[in-house]
């Protein structure tokens, strides 16, 4: 499976517009302290998003391993084989990007300074990741992991914002590397203060960070010295911003990846009153904070919809101008930035976007045991139309529509959630407005049933466990696998009955008649405008009616 960051090619006029920084444009997180949630559940929220990247559900078994065994690292993004390090005597079991103690990892890269590309190491960060996964039984042990092999080995990225969790903590890691022909990494990790959320969308968020207070914050023993060496810092330690020196800000960084985070903050936290100068790039004074309380404590279904978004209601709203088409798609196809009369332009860039591979919602809980309290709330394609299927982290094996190697992003399978969920996405973009209502009802039915359903499935499991732990998992397995195939199938048919529905641009109504709804008037005037000279009726006698 292949990464979500490092495939976005830099725009060489973007270039211009952000003075040299790379285009970030790939992956959301959402980070949920236990405090912050409603059931005193830690989640974090990852949406992996790239223009060729097919979205499949991992799945990797527990593992011992004899003495000198060695394990191959292999490029997340390319496939590229970077080298070996020794294995570890044992590895855990990992879902997709959880493993069976309930341990989560996400990502978005942020780049960063370009001095510090092409850094000398043999980890890049998506093996970091899995490495993590495969390795630790906690959050923090994950932290340690993955800086301790970047630091060993050398990192082979470029600047990277982790979020990691456990049933207990939530933390942001920021890693960069230090460049060509050096090896090591400069990062800083800061623990979520409970009751608080977080968000990272290609920006370095860690700005200033408590120095001695290892409980709440590591980080590199050099990364404030060798900013100092490299004369991109000389004042005092206490005020020394990671984001600031390693990946300033500009107005792409504001523009492409604050927003997102701000319409984030924008949703959980209302009483804040945080305003669209957060997220225009106009105005580089406003910060946001690292992170915020929200109004209320978010459930899973809330951390849902917060992924779905296309900055609705807002000056940035994606469904209101001509782009949006007659029915208001809110889905705009590259290139990120265009020129019109010398003039450079943006297409704005939402939580929810036409390219995403998978997302997730991790959810973690320290109450119940492992294999039933965590479950990897698992969906494909875009966030706004996908649905979020239960896969519990104890899950011996997944579903087929969801496993690696079914399908590929060349290769169209109707066994394949990825293009099942594509081709009926791509299909309501043709008539967005009308043909969304359809599949949000479909996707909160599915969803909701979830929901509804998960007292009573991990009642059974916790009882089952009771008897002996493997039945659980067997229990879990069966259920998980059966609804994700259960959701594909219904989607398949969704896709069918909105063929039928909408065919040819008609409408059929609730008794099967066609009929022949108009554009939106707003759009008729539009048309009118542009060529009302052209096309009006003239009758040819007075008094004709010219319908």
């Amino acid at each position: 499976m292949r990464g979500c960051s490092k495939t976005v090619t830099v725009l060489a006029g973007l270039m211009i517009v952000l003075g040299g920084a790379r285009s970030a444009s790939s992956c959301t997180n959402i980070l949920v302290s236990r405090g912050a949630s409603a059931d005193g559940s830690a989640m974090i929220a990852y949406v992996a998003d790239s223009h060729d990247f097919y979205g499949e559900l991992s799945f990797t078994p527990a593992a011992d391993h004899r003495p000198g065994e060695m394990r191959d690292i292999i490029e997340w993004d390319t496939g590229t084989y970077l080298g070996q390090i020794p294995q570890v005597p044992h590895t855990y079991q990992v879902v997709g990007n959880m493993n069976e103690h309930q341990v989560a990892v996400g990502e978005t890269t942020f780049g960063g300074r370009k001095e510090l590309e092409g850094p000398s190491g043999l980890i890049d960060y998506g093996s970091l990741m899995f490495l993590a996964l495969e390795r630790a039984r906690t959050a923090r042990e994950a932290i340690q992991v993955m800086t301790g092999l970047a630091e060993r080995y050398g990192y082979a990225s470029e600047g990277e914002s982790f979020s990691v969790s456990d049933p207990n903590e939530v933390w942001i890691l920021e890693m960069i590397g230090k460049g060509k022909g050096e090896t090591g990494a400069l990062w800083v990790a800061r623990r979520l203060p409970d009751g608080t959320i977080c968000a990272h969308a290609n920006q370095a968020r860690i700005r200033t960070f408590p120095l001695h207070d290892p409980q709440s914050c590591l980080y590199s023993d050099d990364v404030i010295g060798f900013a100092r060496t490299k004369g991109w810092y000389r004042g005092s330690d206490e005020d020394f911003s990671f984001a600031d020196v390693y990946a300033p800000l500009n107005f792409g960084a504001i523009r492409f990846c604050e927003s997102r985070v701000w319409s984030v903050f924008r949703r959980a936290a209302p009483s804040l009153g945080l305003g669209v100068a957060y997220a225009d790039g106009y105005h580089p004074d406003k910060r946001l904070p690292l992170w915020v309380k929200p109004d209320h404590k978010l459930s899973v279904a809330d951390v849902m919809a917060l992924m779905r978004d296309h900055f609705e209601g807002t000056e940035l709203d994606m469904t209101k101008d001509v782009g949006a088409g007659p029915f208001g798609c809110p889905y705009r196809w590259r290139p990120l930035t265009w020129k019109v009369g010398g003039v450079r332009y943006v297409n704005e860039r939402a939580i929810s976007t036409q390219q995403t591979g998978f997302s997730f919602v991790a959810q973690s809980r320290s109450f119940l045991p492992d294999p039933v309290g965590g479950i990897l709330w698992f969906g494909v394609d875009d966030t706004y139309s996908t649905v979020y299927s239960p896969m519990y982290c104890g899950i011996e094996r997944v579903p087929h529509s969801y496993a690696e190697g079914v399908a590929s992003l060349h290769k169209f399978s109707w066994d394949s959630a990825f293009w099942v969920f594509n081709w009926v996405a791509n299909f309501a973009y043709s008539r967005y407005s009308d043909m969304i209502v359809d599949i949000q009802k479909v996707q909160s039915e599915l969803e909701g049933g979830f929901f509804a359903r998960q007292p009573e499935i991990e009642k059974a499991a916790l009882e089952l466990y009771g008897q002996a732990p493997q039945l659980a998992r067997d229990y879990l397995t069966h259920y998980s696998v059966e609804q994700g195939q259960r959701v594909v199938d219904r989607w398949r048919r969704l896709g069918q009955q909105l063929l039928v529905k909408y065919m040819d641009g008609n409408v059929k109504d609730e008794h099967g008649k066609v009929t022949h709804p108009p554009y939106p008037q707003s759009w008729y005037r539009r048309i009118a405008d542009e060529r009302g000279r052209d096309l009006r009726v003239k009758p040819w006698k007075t008094g004709e009616d010219d319908e």
